[in-house]
């Protein structure tokens, strides 16, 4: 997987939903393997910045998504 700069909650929707879409996922397959409701992981997906940070970075895990922060 390449490096994706993200600089916003939706840029980080979207990299989360083309990782599910590359795995093959469907957003309820992929939300109950994190243990989130599937309206939740739409709303994370559609970059909805009322989302908890931890659960953000649980999706992201468990996606296979490592986050990277860079100066």
């Amino acid at each position: 997987m390449t490096d994706t700069p993200i600089s916003t909650v939706a840029e980080l929707g979207q990299a989360i939903r083309a990782r599910r879409l590359a795995l093959g996922l469907h957003q309820a397959e992929a939300a109950m393997q994190s243990g989130v409701s599937a309206a939740t992981f739409s709303a994370i997906e559609n970059g909805k910045e009322t989302a908890r940070i931890g659960l953000v970075l649980q999706i992201c895990r468990d996606l296979g998504l490592q986050i990277t922060l860079s100066a």
